[in-house]
């Protein structure tokens, strides 16, 4: 027997909660890079600058560091990284397949987004989303010069959040989309932090190894944004909230 809309609807409302914000990743999530290989490197390197500034941090509660101009500075070398790409950002990234369409069936549906990203919004994430049209769906944009701490810590997301919505409260459904591990560790930390549930959907293989640790579930797992779209969108068009 087929499966009506409403069958359809009763099992995704087992298996999710209907979203009532919804934040994307950029790099890797809502955009991917000509050469991937170059993404790998930015994200190898970001994973250095986190780790080496939080071995810092620790530092400086024995050595005050701040007037050391040997120690690390995180947003100095993502600036330089980005000096280097002079090409324009559409022949650097490109949309990933599919990501209008769940763009648009959020937007149609009054869902706020947000997009949290580690790298620089000037000379870069602002000019993503201005080329490819990005800036009238996402109503928090938060890039590394917004935050205090980058992900894995969950400082990004929670400034989406309360640019979002002043206090989320525990009615609050978000989902967060991200491609890398970190992604995910920074929504489970965001998760302890706030009072709404706050879900990680991993887009990509590293973010997906990384559902699997955490023990959320393969179907938190999407393989490709058509699919996810056909899949959520008679919960997405439900009555509920």
């Amino acid at each position: 027997m087929r499966a009506t809309n409403n069958d359809a609807e009763m099992e995704m409302e087992m298996i999710f909660k209907k979203p009532t914000i919804v934040l994307f990743d950029m790099d890797g999530t809502t955009v991917r890079h000509v050469n991937p290989v170059f993404l790998s490197i930015l994200e190898s390197i970001d994973n250095i600058i986190y780790r080496t500034a939080n071995l810092i941090r620790r530092r400086k509660e024995i050595i005050d560091l701040s007037e050391d101009p040997a120690a690390p500075r995180g947003l100095l070398v993502h600036r330089a990284l980005h000096k280097i790409r002079r090409k324009p950002v559409e022949q650097i990234v490109q949309p990933c397949p599919g990501i209008y369409l769940l763009l648009n069936l959020l937007k149609r549906n009054n869902i706020p987004m947000g997009v949290v990203s580690n790298s620089l919004g000037k000379g870069y994430g602002h000019d993503i989303l201005k080329t490819f049209h990005l800036n009238g769906y996402y109503d928090a944009q938060i890039f590394r010069e917004d935050i205090q701490r980058s992900k894995p810590h969950p400082d990004p997301i929670l400034r989406a959040l309360r640019a979002i919505k002043e206090e989320p409260s525990a009615d609050d459904v978000v989902w967060y989309i991200g491609d890398r591990h970190k992604d995910v560790a920074a929504t489970v930390e965001a998760n302890k932090l706030m009072p709404c549930d706050i879900i990680p959907f991993a887009y990509g293989l590293d973010a997906a190894v990384a559902i699997m640790k955490y023990n959320i579930g393969n179907d938190h797992i999407i393989m490709n944004y058509a699919d996810f779209f056909s899949q959520v969108k008679p919960l997405i068009e439900s009555d509920d909230v």
